[in-house]
């Protein structure tokens, strides 16, 4: 079968990567405006399954018409969030299941129109939203009562790699990194909602610490609205306490803090920093990155009080070059685009990876591309 791959860029490379290593796939056609780097990206391989083919999506008016003869079975949109819509709206039109990694918000919409041609389209399929919403819903499945949920993310430098004041190297865009930095967010506590403007997320009271095992001590800020997810994981009235979270080594929150409080994330600074810092915050090619994802959850569960922890966590391939965050996005869509091209997955519609697709098989692809996957389970001690 055909795979149609849109969009070349680090997490792109890494579909490709994964659905040249699949018995499913016998050709991929990679496309984007410019494939200067992803011609170079293959030259360091085996990839005599790939071609490359030059296409500006957003001027591409006959998009329908190009996948139809482009003969795909499976198309995977890796471009910008913005042109998620039109791309799945060709999609339907070309009669073509479609995977990306963005919010399920940008094509809810289709939803009907998928339906009514017989069309898949799985979002959030990538490292976040993604491999946290499987975990999420893995981490809260069997309990009679679920009382808390936090989530965590994190992609930084190896510790060894971590050598600059900022401990933090970029693996995607500096742009995307810094506008997140600048974010309100939302959490319940005690369970009241609890907002922190974007001003104030790296201030002292809203910053805690974490231990990865295997990796270190981290310090953890809030990241976007966790309320929304409340209702997606169904997690009933009893929950008091729900968080999401981002984490960097240990003094990152300082230095952003009096960044912050100094105004040097407002528009026209921030628009400097990510041109005199971006090429200073590249890796060497012997450095890797490391990703995390840590979901817990606790409550009740079979009459006991539990907490259920999962952990995802990769690092850099230095053979290949992809990095962890490469992998751990890309890898993940190429695994949601062969369930549907082996019928695991094969429902009309809007999907989600909470409800719709099995949560431990994708757990079990990711461990066969030796990405680890921890589950601890503990008791927890009486309520007071």
């Amino acid at each position: 079968m055909k795979a149609l791959v849109l969009g070349l860029g680090l997490q792109g490379k890494a579909v490709i990567h994964d659905l040249s290593q699949s018995g499913l796939v016998d050709d991929i056609i990679g496309a984007d405006m410019d494939t200067s780097s992803a011609e170079a990206f293959l030259k360091k391989g085996s990839y005599p399954k790939v071609r490359l083919q030059q296409l500006d999506i957003a001027e591409n008016k006959n998009l329908a018409d190009f996948m139809k003869q482009s003969g795909a079975a499976i198309t995977v949109c890796m471009l910008p969030t913005f042109l998620a819509h039109p791309v799945a709206e060709a999609c339907i039109a070309a009669g073509i299941p479609f995977v990306n990694t963005s919010y399920s918000r940008w094509i809810e919409d289709l939803d009907e129109p998928a339906k009514a041609r017989g069309i898949t389209l799985l979002p959030e399929m990538g490292f976040d939203p993604g491999i946290d919403l499987i975990l999420g819903s893995l981490a809260t499945a069997g309990f009679d009562e679920v009382h808390g949920m936090n989530s965590y993310g994190l992609g930084v430098p190896e510790l060894s790699a971590a050598d600059n004041a900022l401990k933090y190297k970029i693996t995607w865009t500096l742009e995307g990194v810094l506008n997140a930095y600048r974010r309100p967010a939302r959490l319940l506590r005690d369970g009241q909602p609890v907002d922190i403007p974007g001003t104030e997320i790296f201030r002292e009271k809203n910053i805690h610490l974490i231990h990865v095992p295997g990796v270190g001590d981290l310090e953890a800020y809030a990241n976007g609205d966790a309320i929304e997810f409340i209702k997606r994981f169904n997690l009933g009235p009893k929950l008091k306490d729900m968080g999401r979270y981002a984490a960097r080594w240990t003094g990152h929150c300082a230095f952003w803090r009096v960044m912050a409080d100094m105004g040097f994330l407002e528009d026209a600074p921030l628009k400097f920093l990510v041109e005199h810092l971006t090429p200073r915050l590249q890796f060497r090619e012997n450095e890797r990155d490391v990703a995390v994802l840590r979901i817990e959850a606790w409550g009740i569960k079979q009459g006991a009080r539990k907490k259920i922890t999962y952990e995802v966590i990769d690092y850099r391939d230095l053979k290949t070059g992809l990095f962890a965050m490469n992998r751990t996005v890309g890898f993940t869509a190429s695994i949601a685009a062969q369930l549907i091209l082996s019928g695991e997955v094969n429902q009309p519609g809007v999907l989600s990876p909470i409800r719709d697709i099995s949560g431990k098989r994708v757990l079990e692809e990711l461990q066969r591309r030796n990405i680890q996957v921890v589950k601890r389970e503990e008791e927890m001690p009486p309520a007071s």
